[in-house]
């Protein structure tokens, strides 16, 4: 699992650099104000080497010292990316990107000890719920869409018009999907949706019927309904990068920790349901 993962890694960061040194509209994207682009083209050699180098070697060769050499790097490099935002106040997709990588290897690190059962009081599951919903929300839907438009210089009041009213139809049909799964999953779950304070119980109610992932359906059709909304292909990449590494990432992680957790009921549910597409023919209870 944590081959694919190094893998795509060090894909996504070779990809990244070949988008620099073959379009200007990327690269001033992820510029910052008053550093010259020298100064920033002098990150190349230490990218390639210390993270899209050894997460190739780390697909290859399983050893957690390798592991931690590249959470490092991408420790230091988004602390020097921060405060060069904090100095310029410019070079804000830069700083996300790295911060996006740095929580990415943290998760691939110590994946085994953050994933923990959540309590089973059912209020305290409901308040924790929704501050996760409204803080997951506000970065992933607010935050980083923001700051991408205004990177690629495109941020602008979306025209009243047909994509308009598609993408604010999807964006509501999205979030009902994911507000729903979210219910079954703190009412049948007995926890939270999110895996580091997991449910106590396999939820196969509700959208979980139909199909094994509903959340991150609703979360990535959101994305797709905002890059709808301001016709941004930015956006529209960013949403199904996120559907990539989750499918590749994330998914085989928290199966693994499920069948572990809830053993021949849970094989027999992904049997039975699929990961995408809806199943309705079988209903699963």
């Amino acid at each position: 699992m944590k081959e694919t993962a190094y893998l795509l890694q060090a894909a996504l960061i070779s990809g990244w650099w070949v988008g620099l040194a073959s379009s200007q509209t990327f690269f001033a994207a992820f510029q910052f104000d008053q550093i010259s682009p020298t100064a920033f083209r002098a990150f190349f050699a230490p990218d390639i080497i210390l993270i899209a180098a050894l997460s190739t070697l780390r697909a290859y060769r399983k050893n957690a010292a390798i592991e931690y050499v590249i959470l490092g790097a991408f420790g230091y490099a988004s602390l020097y990316c921060v405060n060069a935002t904090v100095l310029t106040t410019s070079g804000y997709l830069s700083s996300a990107l790295m911060l996006l990588g740095l929580a990415y290897n943290v998760f691939l690190c110590f994946n085994e000890s953050l994933f923990r059962a959540s309590s089973t009081n059912f209020a305290r599951n409901v308040v924790k719920t929704l501050i996760q919903v409204v803080c997951i929300w506000i970065l992933a839907l607010v935050v980083i869409p923001y700051v991408i438009l205004d990177a690629f210089e495109s941020l602008a009041i979306p025209v009243l018009g047909i994509w308009l009213s598609l993408g604010a139809f999807l964006f509501v049909c999205f979030s009902v999907l994911g507000l729903t799964s979210s219910y079954f999953m703190v009412r049948d779950g007995g926890g939270t949706p999110l895996p580091l304070d997991q449910t106590n119980n396999l939820v196969v109610s509700g959208p979980y019927c139909y199909v094994r992932n509903p959340m991150a359906i609703a979360g990535i059709g959101q994305g797709l309904a905002i890059a709808t909304i301001f016709q941004s292909v930015p956006i529209l990449m960013y949403s199904l990068l996120g559907a990539f590494v989750w499918h590749l990432v994330v998914r085989p992680i928290e199966e693994r920790d499920m069948a572990e957790r809830f053993g021949d009921s849970y094989l027999d549910y992904r049997r039975c349901v699929s990961c995408w597409i809806p199943t309705f023919r079988q209903r699963v209870t």
